[in-house]
């Protein structure tokens, strides 16, 4: 892969590392945020990533995106690692925090400002609202403050935003991408795909929910001159009423199932028959399951979108 020649020394390394890292074979990964307890839609995505690593042999990465402090919640991340290791998933390597990457993050948001690839924003919600603009039927931001030349400072008493000026042949598509929100804390899109990058992610699973922001995280790919990133989505849970299962609304967590008498083998059994793996009512553990579907061939071809 050819990266820009731009970039200074230290961030150069970091892609050159991500990219040599992701030539010696599969690596994947599952990247929960602390901000509640994992509902049975997250953990099913995470059984068919880990699967897909575990039968490409090769690695499958814990991350923790725990940047966003204002909805982190207490315990939350101790929760998460019990879960999972009580449902039998084994990860490569330390749990990766985002939180201890941040300085990663800044000196790739700081050579994309001095690179003026980056521009300030003072557009609060109401004026978000109202400077969205509809296209193909999505909504994305307008460009108000992009020749504006507004003040990286204080300005009654607040920061900017900072927005990435996008490559035309984004433009139409995501607008320019907020990546550094004006309480300071670096966008999910630009810390998701500096690590995807970094980190040599061969292949992105996700669910089918989060489709409609790959085009914005391509963008941002792009204006660090890569085109290394890899996206498959899967179908996602949805409750009886048809709505999409989710930590914000309460939706079921892996507690539900424990009170309910409910073992690991059951739980995985009965995730993996949902995607039709296996049959309905089976019991089986995760690597129990790995070596049933290694019989097969291309068995996880089918649960894939796109």
């Amino acid at each position: 892969m050819c990266f820009s020649l731009e970039l200074p020394d230290h961030l150069l390394r970091h892609l050159v590392d991500g990219d040599d890292l992701r030539s010696h074979g599969y690596r994947g990964r599952f990247a929960p945020s602390p901000s509640g307890s994992l509902h049975i839609g997250n953990i099913r995505t995470a059984l068919i990533s880990w699967l897909q690593a575990r039968l490409m042999q090769g690695d499958w990465l814990l991350r923790v995106d725990d940047l966003d402090t204002y909805r982190n919640r207490n315990g939350a991340i101790e929760g998460l690692i019990k879960d999972l290791q009580w449902l039998g998933f084994d990860w490569d390597g330390p749990i990766i925090f985002q939180s201890a990457r941040k300085g990663l993050y800044s000196s790739f948001l700081s050579f994309l400002r001095r690179k003026g690839k980056l521009y300030a924003c003072r557009c609060n919600r109401k004026i978000l609202r109202k400077s969205f603009n509809p296209v193909n039927q999505k909504r994305i931001y307008s460009g108000k403050c992009r020749n504006l030349d507004l003040s990286w400072g204080f300005k009654d008493r607040k920061l900017p935003g900072w927005r990435l000026r996008v490559n035309e042949n984004f433009s139409e598509i995501t607008g320019d991408i907020l990546v550094r929100r004006s309480d300071g804390i670096i966008a999910y899109h630009m810390a998701s795909v500096i690590d995807e990058l970094t980190l040599g992610i061969t292949e992105v699973i996700r669910g089918k929910d989060l489709l409609e922001i790959m085009p914005t995280h391509l963008a941002v790919a792009d204006s660090l001159h890569s085109s290394n990133l890899i996206y498959k989505h899967v179908p996602i849970m949805l409750d009886k009423n048809g709505q999409k299962l989710s930590k914000r609304d309460g939706s079921i967590g892996l507690s539900k199932f424990k009170e309910d008498g409910m073992s690991s083998s059951q739980l995985i059994g009965w995730l993996a028959s949902t995607l039709g793996l296996v049959p309905y009512k089976s019991e089986l553990s995760l690597q129990e399951l790995l070596v049933d579907l290694k019989k097969k061939q291309n068995v996880l071809k089918s649960v894939f979108s796109c």
